[in-house]
């Protein structure tokens, strides 16, 4: 344990009356640490870089503008959706350095020796471009917006960039829209020649099978046909042979029973019998006349021209049938006609609706150039008083910092001078 010499008072206390007493005879160096600080600061905020800022805020469009895309039944875009696909963009990287790529001479004074184009636009894109977007709640019930903020030093045009910018955001969604529009469009219409080609090879399908129909029944009903005329005159030449086999029959008898001319069995009875040929009788019977009554010379000259006869067509009605149908199945008129139909397109069915949905898609404007994705509430404004650096909050810090300092000093020289006095504070018990 440390002791002090006997018959000295020992003072652990500092007196706070004697101390401010100190700070009053020390308030010129108080103030002249305050001032200079001061001064330090009014020179900082004097030749400091100046940062300026600007906004613009971005709202919905309106439902007119999106009207007659959302109405094409093929690209579906509400405001919202427009409104968050021109946010994706303003906060891409991608498109940002692309700005910063074609538009060199608002970046310009950014370039430094020895610092590449990435590198300044990195520096640039993670200090100066702020994304602001509500947070979404529940219900749903805020309304959406995009605020893009710029900090930007004055040897920067940050109206022109600001502005430049979120009109290059908007025309590159413009066009990503109008490029998805036209893959779309050539998918439907590739999907609807592929319908209508389908159509059509079923329609060819179709008319060849009906061909081949038509044909096969054509040749089945000829063949038919053919079949039947060669039956008949087959009837026809037996039935010719049968007739002449009668006839030479009936000729042996008439010749035997001495009858040359047509004659009855009543006139035999009456010329064997002397009867006189004034004499009309009228005789009906029941039985057929026997063929021999004919007499040989009117039997001989059917039988003659029986031998002569080269063809039997003549003698049945149904061949000359058979002929004219037969001519009639030559040329099939319907087959003709099927096998002559030059623009076979009008024949299809059911193709109206895919036409018709062709010529609209087709008539339909993929020129996204003026589309309305979104309502840009503000434009960037050149602001009036830079944000950065606070002049009255650094100079008012700075006086601050100054009167601490000069306290903190005018502290130190107090315990030095009451040290010297042979005033110590009291070391505490151990």
């Amino acid at each position: 344990m440390h002791q002090y010499p006997k018959g000295r008072k020992v003072d652990a206390e500092i007196d706070l009356f004697e101390l401010i007493h100190s700070f009053w005879r020390q308030k010129k160096l108080i103030a002249a640490t305050a001032v200079i600080t001061g001064l330090v600061a009014i020179g900082y905020v004097s030749f400091a870089q100046h940062i300026y800022q600007t906004s613009s805020l971005l709202r919905p469009a309106a439902i007119n503008e999106l009207d007659a895309l959302n109405r094409s039944e093929v690209y579906t875009l509400p405001a919202a959706e427009a409104l968050g696909k021109v946010g994706l963009a303003l906060d891409s990287y991608e498109n940002r350095l692309n700005f910063f790529r074609d538009h060199p001479e608002l970046f310009k004074p950014l370039e430094q020796p020895g610092r590449s184009l990435e590198q300044s636009f990195e520096m640039f894109n993670r200090d100066a471009i702020t994304l602001v977007q509500p947070a979404a709640n529940k219900g749903g019930s805020s309304s959406p917006y995009i605020r893009l903020e710029l900090n930007y030093p004055a040897s920067l045009d940050g109206v022109a960039i600001l502005n430049g910018f979120i009109d290059y955001a908007i025309n590159n969604q413009r066009e990503q829209i109008s490029a998805d529009l036209k893959v779309i469009i050539s998918n439907r219409l590739r999907e609807l020649d592929t319908q209508i080609n389908a159509a059509r090879s079923s329609y060819h399908s179709e008319k060849e099978g009906k061909i081949a129909t038509l044909v096969e029944a054509d040749a089945l009903q000829k063949a038919r046909l053919e079949d039947e005329l060669k039956a008949l005159r087959l009837q026809l030449k037996m039935e010719r042979e049968s007739r002449i086999q009668q006839l030479d029959e009936a000729i042996s008898i008439a010749k035997s029973l001495g009858i040359t001319r047509p004659t009855t069995p009543a006139a035999m009875a009456d010329a064997a019998q002397g009867a006189s040929s004034r004499v009309v009788r009228t005789e009906i019977t029941s039985q057929s006349t026997p063929l021999y009554f004919m007499g040989s010379q009117a039997l001989e000259a059917e039988r003659a021209a029986l031998l002569k006869r080269t063809t039997d067509d003549f003698t049945d009605n149904r061949i000359s049938q058979i002929r004219k149908k037969m001519q009639l199945l030559e040329v099939n008129r319907q087959v003709e006609m099927l096998a002559k139909r030059s623009n076979e397109d009008v024949f299809l069915k059911d193709i109206e609706p895919l036409r018709a949905e062709v010529v609209r898609l087709g008539r339909l404007n993929t020129d996204m150039s003026h589309l309305g994705l979104v309502s840009i509430d503000r434009k960037a404004q050149a602001p009036t008083e830079p944000v950065k650096p606070k002049k009255a909050l650094i100079v008012g810090l700075a006086v601050v910092l100054g009167l601490l300092l000069g306290l903190t000093i005018a502290t130190v020289r107090f315990l030095i001078q009451r040290r010297q006095q042979g005033i110590k504070p009291a070391l505490p018990p151990t």
